[in-house]
C-alpha cells in the first residue's frame, strides 16, 4: 500500500510539474527554428544577441479560452494535491479520495477540451497569414497532450485509492 500511496504521489507531482510546463513555456507552435508561438507570446531568435524577442499575442476568443483551461488545468492539480495531503493527515482509516480524484479527472478534462481547441482552432488562434503547413506543434502542446490520460488515470487511481493505516 504504501509503495502504491508513493506512486500515486509521484504520478500526481509529475503531471502537475507537465502542466506548468506545458502551460509557461514558448512552444506551442513553432514556424521555423527562429520563430516560435505559445499561448501567451510570439517569440522570434535574434541571431544577433542570442536572445529571444517576444510580443504578446494577439488576443482572440479562442486563445482565451485555451488560456484559461490550461490554467484552471494547473489550479485544479494543485488543489487536488493539497486536498490529498490534508486527507492524507485527517481522513479516517478506510476512507476514499474522492475529491481528489474529481479534481484530477477535472484537471484532465480541462487539458483535453484546451488542447482541442488549440488543435481545431489554430488558424484562428495563431492569426497568421502564413500557411500552417509550414509550422508544426511544439513540445508544450504534446506535453499538454500527453498529461490527458495521465490525469484521467490518477483521478481514477485517487477514486480507488483507500487511506490504510
Amino acid at each position: 500500500m504504501v509503495l502504491l500511496l508513493m506512486s500515486v504521489t509521484v504520478l500526481h507531482l509529475f503531471t502537475l510539474a507537465l502542466l506548468f510546463i506545458a502551460t509557461m513555456e514558448k512552444s506551442w507552435w513553432i514556424w521555423s527554428d527562429a520563430e516560435i508561438t505559445d499561448l501567451w507570446s510570439n517569440c522570434i531568435h535574434d541571431n544577433v544577441t542570442g536572445n529571444w524577442l517576444c510580443a504578446a499575442s494577439n488576443e482572440n476568443d479562442w486563445l482565451q479560452a485555451v488560456q484559461s483551461l490550461m490554467i484552471l488545468s494547473v489550479v485544479f492539480s494543485s488543489i487536488s494535491f493539497l486536498v490529498f495531503l490534508g486527507q492524507l493527515f485527517t481522513m479516517s482509516k478506510g476512507g476514499l479520495f474522492y475529491f481528489t480524484g474529481l479534481c484530477q479527472v477535472f484537471a484532465g478534462f480541462t487539458s483535453f477540451a484546451a488542447c482541442l481547441i488549440f488543435t481545431f482552432h489554430r488558424k484562428k488562434i495563431l492569426e497568421d497569414s502564413r500557411e500552417l503547413s509550414i509550422g508544426h506543434f511544439g513540445y508544450c502542446f504534446i506535453l499538454a497532450w500527453s498529461c490527458v490520460p495521465l490525469l484521467l488515470f490518477s483521478g481514477v487511481l485517487y477514486v480507488h485509492l483507500r487511506k490504510r493505516q
